[in-house]
């Protein structure tokens, strides 16, 4: 009877468990189910692409891809393809059959059909309300010659009626500089209007009389320091400002309304998602540009993600936000954590400053520091509080002298080196000074369009051995020097084709010359395209969240239909005739090449 209970008891003890395990079981098997649909449930799936993920080891100085690299003896091979996304952010990067685990019934799957997919672009220098007016006034990028820079303001100035001031931008400073047009050329076929036509880089403008008496300019204004206003050999105007004497004209064209400037600055932004572009780095953030981005911020409005240079010549501005500190929007879209400041001028209308006389204008050097309206202090106090500063040096000497003024603060404020400061274009820099960019941690901000631009005049200015240490992106990354590249826009073509070409060839849009510009400073095809993405990312503290496509990263995605690093390696020419397919910013298409 005893055994009898004992045996009853131990059946009912493992029946119990028996129990228990089965419900357990069940409950893993629900809560499995529920992390499956509650995680691993992708928004969007890209499949059926050529991924380059960027997500292996960056190559060496000499250009080297990394060991882990999609590299071998017959070159580069995608490491993926396909992409899985959730809300905002990557959720998968690998094949087809693994990316479409994530698929549900209101998942959306792109089939890319073989398109090359890269982490998103970013051009880390722009002037972005600039892009946008020129969309609406007169282009005169590319234009060869002051009669078609007149033609195409003839055609243009159809449509305004009389007494509206004409604006155009885009004429190249540098390759006009020793024949400048004149204000007679505009007074003969334009007695009408007030014309303004800026120049490619901004450092001059051509005005015809209507415009220099509109802004009450004649043969006694003095220009400021750092400036011309350039007059014939009787003392009168020509027509022509230059450095910062454009400041004069720039202050008396009409001023577009808040509503008008933000639709500038929509405009612009919307353009670059259209070719490809992620983000844009504002370089040179005033009150007004800060206005539009943080209502469209509010009203996320925002097309793709602006990282904000603050403007230092604005010193309200600049003195409202070092009581403020830096601003990083925890979703990405507006951070305000840097400055643009401008310490020379630039090469072509001669107001970089140079060590020795430039080779064509014995005795003159150019022009920086206080003489161009460079404030050391504003600029040392927006240091200490944080933000990371962008300097504007073209010359040797502007150089070596934004160098010094960096590490004098440095020694005062040793914290401030931690910023990853930039020097913005770094074209002209002597031997000596290329090793401190690295030991003071400045990051190079560099645009390859601008080399090809310059070189049918660029050695005029520097004389053959100066111009060896011109736009010496090679040199800069054999340093340890950390490169971002960008396009200055609208003073280059913002095309991520023409860069990712210039870098690789230093060759123009013809694909002259042959064998590249001085070709020993060429970039390879994985540093041209790292120089859009992630030392982009970088150069934003955003390294991250973005510029490699990788799970947890925000889900930034260019998609193209010519292969970056396979093309720029074996014909890179073929790059000039590449197309942007789809924008994709957050996980959202902000562009897409096949809607209707």
């Amino acid at each position: 009877m005893l055994l009898s209970s004992r045996i009853n008891f131990t059946a009912l003890v493992c029946l119990f468990c028996i129990v228990l395990m089965g419900c357990s079981e069940k409950n893993s098997d629900k809560n499995r189910l529920q992390k499956t649909n509650s995680i691993d449930v992708a928004d969007l799936i890209l499949i059926n692409a050529k991924v380059y993920s960027l997500n292996w080891d960056e190559p060496d100085a000499n250009g080297t891809p990394a060991v882990n690299a999609p590299y071998d003896t017959s070159g580069w091979h995608p490491d993926a393809q396909a992409i899985a996304i959730k809300d905002n952010k990557i959720v998968f990067v690998g094949n087809d059959t693994g990316a479409l685990k994530y698929k549900s019934e209101n998942t959306e799957v792109i089939d890319l059909n073989s398109a090359v997919v890269i982490p998103g672009l970013v051009d880390s220098h722009v002037h972005i309300s600039e892009l946008g007016e020129l969309l609406h006034r007169v282009n005169l990028t590319d234009v060869q010659s002051p009669k078609e820079a007149i033609e195409r303001v003839s055609v243009f100035i159809k449509k305004v009626p009389d007494g509206q001031w004409i604006i155009g931008q885009g004429w190249d400073e540098g390759a006009w500089a020793n024949n400048y047009p004149t204000r007679q050329m505009l007074d003969e076929h334009f007695p009408n209007h007030p014309v303004y036509l800026k120049s490619l880089h901004g450092f001059a403008g051509w005005g015809n009389s209507l415009a220099f008496q509109a802004t009450g300019i004649d043969k006694s204004t003095q220009a400021p320091v750092g400036g011309e206003i350039l007059k014939d050999t009787d003392g009168e105007l020509t027509g022509i400002v230059l450095n910062n004497a454009t400041k004069l004209m720039n202050a008396k064209i009409p001023e577009a309304t808040p509503e008008v400037f933000k639709k500038y600055v929509v405009d612009g932004l919307q353009k670059m998602a259209q070719d490809g572009f992620v983000a844009v780095h504002q370089a040179g953030a005033g009150t007004k540009h800060m206005n539009a981005f943080e209502e469209l911020r509010i009203k996320n409005q925002l097309p793709i993600r602006v990282y904000a240079m603050l403007s230092a010549r604005d010193e309200s501005l600049s003195n409202a936000w070092i009581a403020k500190g830096p601003q990083s929007d925890p979703q990405g879209w507006l951070d305000v954590r840097s400055v643009k400041a401008y310490y020379d001028g630039a090469l072509g209308s001669r107001g970089a400053r140079l060590l020795e006389d430039y080779s064509d204008k014995p005795g003159h050097k150019g022009i920086s520091g206080d003489g161009y309206g460079f404030n050391g202090e504003i600029v040392s106090d927006l240091m200490q509080a944080g933000f990371q500063v962008g300097v504007h040096a073209i010359g040797d000497a502007g150089n070596r002298e934004t160098l010094d003024y960096f590490e004098s603060v440095f020694n005062n404020h040793s914290s401030a080196i931690n910023n990853r400061h930039r020097i913005e274009h770094a074209q002209v820099i002597h031997p000596d000074d290329v090793p401190r960019l690295h030991s003071l941690s400045i990051i190079a901000s560099m645009e390859p369009p601008h080399a090809v631009e310059d070189k049918t005049w660029a050695e005029e200015r520097l004389g053959a051995e100066r111009i060896k240490h011109a736009y010496s992106w090679r040199d800069l990354r054999k340093a340890g020097v950390a490169l971002t590249f960008n396009s200055d826009l609208p003073g280059s073509d913002h095309n991520v084709f023409y860069g990712l070409h210039a870098a690789i060839t230093r060759r123009d849009k013809n694909k002259q010359p042959t064998r590249g510009w001085y070709s020993e400073q060429n970039m390879t095809a994985e540093e041209a395209l790292r120089g859009y993405t992630n030392w982009a990312a970088y150069s934003a503290f955003r390294e991250q969240d973005t510029g490699v496509l990788k799970a947890g990263n925000w889900a930034d995605i260019t998609v193209m239909d010519i292969d970056p690093l396979q093309v720029g390696e074996s014909d890179p020419g073929k790059l000039l005739d590449g197309k942007v397919l789809m924008t994709i910013v957050g996980g959202k298409k902000v562009f897409d090449g096949d809607a209707k």
